[in-house]
């Protein structure tokens, strides 16, 4: 069957956005919620949809065409012609199962139906249902933000039939862009067992410690590569209050002696704070708050409140950089919480084998997915090293799971005729099998060896192709990342090889050039060099945009800056949906020198098609000024960041096999056509200036933002030239370059930079 039309009952936090989801893929879905007395009887949809808006849950507004809003009264008769029912209810059995006869009264026998449940066992949800319902219906557990977060975990019942689980994973996977991963029907499934335990084992661990929570962050964090928030600050981000009642739901269904039990309990401060509504970013207060533009946290013993200072602590940056051995080797306080917490973590996921399944390949997709960790327990386990781990948990006499022992002395990951392979629990190797059109380049590079590579990029041979991969903190570019760029293709003209492909697994592609470098450039006043790197950056995102091989981008995440100019000058870009991407280079007191400046401008003129000379120019101008950014390829496509052959996929993990087959297809790969441009001159530019002029009187924008600004107008008009003055493409290159040297050469950008780099905030002037 395909899915045309769907119905979301619940229009809560994930309900609603599960519907802003399915029309995200383009589908028809009634959102539904109980009926509210008043004019306002379809109040509570409306605040999901509300919800949506706020969140950013939806790719554009033209998206929200898709979504009804109703009621469970008015609206019920939806049901009888939908095709997926997604129930996402409160957490109360008693509910579900009344709720459910009503569904089964009105849905058609061929209707799928699922619940968003986490901690409700399937069979007790359908144990009073007939079994043409038993037959259609599963769990669909997403992980919120629904948009964001791309785990789907999926459990069938006992008589679930093979098709409709087919039909969830197909739809799931390809429309709605999940990783599906089909679990069994056990407490928490595999992303919150042992996420939660993972984040209350560090909450607890900092209490017990005396750290406060911004030392907890900063190693529970990208030291451990786990996100930024760490453990303070992710419970602000969900809700304390929130938090804690899904641990204390596993608590509910967890037996009395798993080991989640011990890290479970809140902290005395966090009842107090629950009470007094202190619950985290919802409600502006939680163990951080904002004060006057300053981030100041809590005191766990007092429950005071004091700045925040920014810690500088080498050994998280160490660890971050090479590895969360720097961690566990390290006897301070920070190692000690390191171990405490891993330890537990890794022992746990290790005991759950083979009781959540026999393989560890689920549970390190699911905290990938659903977490954002960079590895899994089980590929931490290997980084660690299995024996270092068992010896040290047995000399502090903790005792080692049985499917840990099985590991010892070997590993659960391993490469064997060119295919990743994992451990099972009856210790025997599986292939890694994805789904047909879904390749992980983090997996396949592993069976790879890079043909040249630095600490900030590499590429590789890739069945013929050349694949470029960035892998420096932030993905941020200098130098040596587009040596590397610059060297592939050298190797794909000289080698004949079947094109270029810049892809990576990285929570972002690019968040644009490295700061430090050009910080390095001016402490040593060596604004020649600064030149050259430009020079050299902007001939090889050149050499792309005109190679005779076909070059494709395969973005995630944020492409920003310097990283954006290299999409900006891919022959065909296949991006993730959730992709954020804009030039803003303006913050932080330079323009895009690499060009980005260049490209917008052409880009503008394409889609324009306008016989005015000037008003190209006028929009590449907004959005270079404004350092805009759009939040999704459908919004980039609209301020011409994209083209309209550039494409969209749901799906990140599909991004790299569409990329190779574009590759071998070449369809629609043509060198950039950038003819001399017509410039509207002086009278456009002074127009400009003016604008800039009186955005400054009325305090809209500071004295060095006129400056920047200035120097923008002056690429895109061409400056005091008379009007349809020709420029070519190298005229607007060096005039790119020229600006960059020129703002850095100033004292208020130098001022900027390093603000962002110290304190990672942009000083005002």
């Amino acid at each position: 069957m395909t899915i045309k039309k769907v119905v979301v009952i619940g229009a809560g936090t994930m309900g609603s956005g599960i519907a802003g989801q399915v029309a995200n893929a383009g589908v028809e879905v009634w959102l539904l919620d109980l009926p509210s007395d008043g004019e306002r009887v379809n109040a509570l949809a409306e605040r999901g949809l509300e919800r949506l808006r706020e969140t950013g849950g939806l790719m554009c507004k033209d998206y929200e065409k898709q979504i009804h809003l109703g009621n469970t009264r008015d609206d019920f008769h939806q049901l009888a012609d939908c095709d997926w029912v997604a129930e996402a209810v409160v957490e109360r059995l008693e509910i579900k199962k009344t709720l459910y006869k009503q569904i089964d009264a009105v849905c058609s026998d061929r209707t799928l139906l699922s619940s968003n449940t986490s901690s409700i066992p399937i069979k007790l949800l359908v144990e009073d249902m007939p079994i043409g319902f038993r037959k259609r219906f599963a769990i669909t557990h997403f992980f919120n933000p629904v948009r964001f977060m791309p785990l789907l975990e999926l459990v069938r019942g006992e008589d679930t039939v093979q098709e409709v689980m087919d039909e969830f994973e197909h739809f799931c996977d390809q429309e709605l862009g999940k990783g599906v991963i089909s679990c069994l029907d056990t407490p928490g499934f595999l992303g919150n067992r042992v996420g939660c335990f993972a984040i209350q084992a560090a909450l607890q661990a900092a209490d017990e410690m005396g750290l406060s929570p911004v030392q907890a962050d900063a190693i529970f964090g990208r030291p451990m590569g786990v996100p930024k928030t760490g453990v303070f600050g992710l419970y602000d981000l969900i809700g304390i209050d929130l938090m804690s009642d899904v641990a204390q739901s596993l608590v509910n269904t967890l037996p009395e002696t798993d080991a989640f039990n011990v890290e479970a309990p809140r902290l005395p401060l966090m009842v107090k704070m629950i009470a007094n509504g202190q619950t985290g970013n919802k409600q502006g207060q939680g163990f951080y708050r904002t004060v006057d533009g300053e981030r100041h946290v809590i005191d766990l013993k007092t429950g005071e409140y004091s700045r925040a200072e920014r810690l500088d602590l080498p050994l998280a940056l160490k660890a971050e950089k090479e590895g969360v051995m720097h961690l566990l080797n390290d006897d301070s306080i920070y190692g000690q919480f390191a171990w405490r917490v891993l330890s537990r973590t890794l022992s746990y996921a290790a005991s759950l084998i083979p009781d959540v399944g026999n393989s560890p390949l689920g549970v390190d997709d699911a905290m990938k997915l659903g977490y954002n960790w960079v590895k899994g327990p089980f590929a931490l386990l290997d980084e660690i090293g299995s024996d270092y781990f068992i010896s040290r948990l047995q000399k502090e006499g903790h005792q080692v799971p049985p499917f840990l022992m099985q590991a010892s002395g070997f590993s659960f990951y391993r490469v064997d005729a060119d295919n990743l392979q994992v451990r099972v629990f009856d210790d025997g190797w599986q292939t890694i099998c994805r789904p047909e059109g879904v390749l992980r380049f983090n997996e396949k590079r592993q069976t790879l060896t890079p043909q040249n590579s630095t600490e900030v990029a590499s590429w590789f041979n890739l069945d013929g192709i050349a694949l470029v991969e960035f892998h420096s903190k932030a993905n941020a570019l200098d130098s040596d990342s587009m040596a590397i760029l610059s060297d592939a293709i050298d190797h794909v003209e000289a080698q004949g090889l079947r094109g270029l492909i810049i892809h990576n697994d990285a929570q972002h592609f690019s968040c644009g050039v490295n700061l430090q470098a050009v910080r390095g450039f001016f402490l040593t006043e060596d604004m020649d060099g600064l030149d050259a790197f430009l020079a050299h950056f902007q001939n090889t995102v050149h050499r792309m945009s005109q190679a005779d091989f076909p070059v494709v981008c395969a973005p995630v995440g944020m492409s920003l800056g310097g990283g954006f100019e290299v999409v900006l000058h891919s022959k065909e870009v296949i991006c993730h949906a959730n992709s954020t991407m804009g030039l803003v280079e303006s913050g932080v007191g330079v323009i895009p020198g690499g060009g980005g400046c260049k490209e917008t401008l052409y880009r503008w003129h394409q889609k324009l098609g306008s016989a005015d000379i000037s008003e190209a120019p006028w929009k590449a101008f907004m959005n270079l000024g404004y350092g805009r950014t759009c939040s999704s390829p459908i919004l980039a496509k609209q301020y011409a960041m994209l083209r309209s052959n550039d494409r969209v996929l749901n799906n990140r993990d599909r991004l790299l096999p569409a990329a190779i087959a574009a590759i071998e297809s070449g369809a629609g790969q043509r060198a950039f056509e950038r003819p001399d441009l017509a410039l509207p001159g002086e009278e456009v530019f002074h127009s400009m200036l003016r604008r800039l002029e009186n955005a400054y009187t009325e305090g809209k924008l500071t004295p060095h933002n006129v400056v920047v600004a200035t120097e923008l107008a002056r690429i895109v008009t061409g400056g005091d030239v008379a009007a349809g003055t020709l420029f070519n493409e190298q005229d607007l290159y060096d005039a790119e370059r020229t600006a960059f040297v020129k703002l850095v050469s100033t004292e208020a950008t130098r001022a900027r930079i390093n603000s962002m780099l110290d304190t990672g905030t942009v000083v005002q002037n």
